[in-house]
């Protein structure tokens, strides 16, 4: 019998001082049996990083023609495709053509590292691409910031994040790989 996604009840307050947006989010993240707690967390803080009130959460993991996260217009069309981890040149491909605006946030260390090094010079066409690399040291906190139950306080100044919870607080630097134009 498959096991079942485990469900993280996540009150999200952003506050990003530097795209000036301010709001609390309370999102239901289902957690796919294969998925770690740190690509939770990566998950929950690129809806950070990210955040606007069309913003969804999609099937993630248990989907391969969906991102993890997007936001739709109101008219349908896709205004960002978020990605996590390492997908294949074909994905970064496909998204760039479905969505405005495609991000990458890539995490792992050496892996993440050889992965870009395989993949850069084949996305220096895509204009609305942007990669964002996390430290391993980074991922391996805030995934001890993980639990069924959370309330987290994301706050953004001059590219860096700040994550707190009640009993801890992790500091993000989000490395810019590739900018989109």
């Amino acid at each position: 019998m498959a096991e079942k996604a485990t469900i993280y009840k996540v009150e999200l307050s952003v506050s990003d001082m530097d795209s000036h947006y301010y709001e609390t989010h309370k999102l239901t993240v289902a957690k796919h049996p294969s998925e770690t707690d740190e690509r939770l967390m990566v998950r929950i803080l690129a809806f950070a990083l990210n955040a606007h009130e069309q913003l969804e959460l999609t099937k993630g993991l248990s989907t391969d023609d969906e991102p993890d996260i997007w936001q739709k217009s109101l008219s349908g069309e896709l205004d960002l495709w978020v990605a996590l981890g390492l997908p294949s040149e074909k994905s970064v491909r496909q998204s760039c053509g479905k969505a405005n605006k495609v991000i990458v946030y890539c995490y792992g260390g050496r892996t993440a590292e050889v992965w870009w090094e395989k993949i850069k010079n084949s996305t220096t066409r895509f204009d609305n691409l942007r990669v964002i690399n996390f430290s391993v040291k980074d991922t391996n906190e805030l995934s001890k910031l993980a639990s069924r139950s959370m309330k987290l306080q994301v706050n953004i100044q001059d590219g860096d994040v700040m994550v707190s919870v009640d009993d801890g607080i992790v500091y993000v630097t989000p490395v810019k790989w590739k900018n989109a134009a």
